[in-house]
C-alpha cells in the first residue's frame, strides 16, 4: 500500500504555466523492452537521456516517462521493476535542469509518488485511478493529473472486439 502520511511537502508545478489556446506537444520516451512505440530501442540511461533531450529541442513541451508498456497483450511489471526504469531518467532530466515538465505515465500510486519526489510533476494515469491511492497521490502533491481510459487491462483489453450494430 502507498500511505501518503509519509510523503513529503507537497511539490506544485514550479514555474510552469502549460497554455491551452494552441497544441502542446508530449515528447514520449518509453523505457520498456516490448514498447509498441518505438520497440524497446531506449535500452541504457545515455539513450533514453539524449532521446528526451532532443525532444525538448524539438518542441515537446511536457516530456512523458513510462516503465511500463500497456501495448495490447502485455505483461505487467512490478512497482520495483518499473521504479528501476524511471527513476534514474527523471533524476537525469532535473540534472539537466530543462524547463519543461515531466510526467510519469504509471498506473500505480506507489511508482507516481517515488516519481514526483525525484522531480515528475505530472501524472499521466493510463488506469483513469484504478489504484485507489492515485487520486490522494495527486492531490497530496498538488500534480497535475491526466486520466485516460482502456477497456480492462493491456493483456486482455482486445479479448473482444469491440463491434457496433449500426
Amino acid at each position: 500500500m502507498c500511505s501518503t502520511q509519509n510523503f513529503p511537502d507537497p511539490s506544485p508545478l514550479p514555474n510552469t504555466l502549460l497554455e491551452f489556446n494552441k497544441p502542446l506537444l508530449m515528447g514520449i520516451v518509453n523505457l520498456t523492452p516490448d514498447s509498441f512505440s518505438d520497440g524497446g530501442q531506449l535500452r541504457t540511461l545515455e539513450q533514453a537521456l539524449k532521446h528526451a533531450l532532443a525532444l525538448v529541442q524539438d518542441g515537446a513541451a511536457i516530456l512523458d516517462i513510462g516503465g511500463e508498456s500497456t501495448r495490447p497483450g502485455s505483461n505487467p511489471v512490478s512497482v520495483d521493476e518499473e521504479l528501476k526504469r524511471v527513476l534514474p531518467l527523471i533524476k537525469a532530466l532535473k540534472d539537466t535542469e530543462i524547463s519543461i515538465p515531466i510526467s510519469i505515465d504509471t498506473s500505480k500510486a506507489a511508482v507516481a509518488a517515488k516519481a514526483v519526489e525525484a522531480g515528475a510533476t505530472i501524472i499521466n494515469d493510463v488506469s483513469a485511478l484504478a489504484d485507489p491511492e492515485m487520486a490522494d497521490v495527486a492531490a497530496h502533491f498538488q500534480t497535475g493529473l491526466v486520466l485516460m481510459h482502456m477497456r480492462g487491462k493491456p493483456k486482455t483489453m482486445q479479448a473482444k472486439p469491440i463491434t457496433y450494430a449500426d
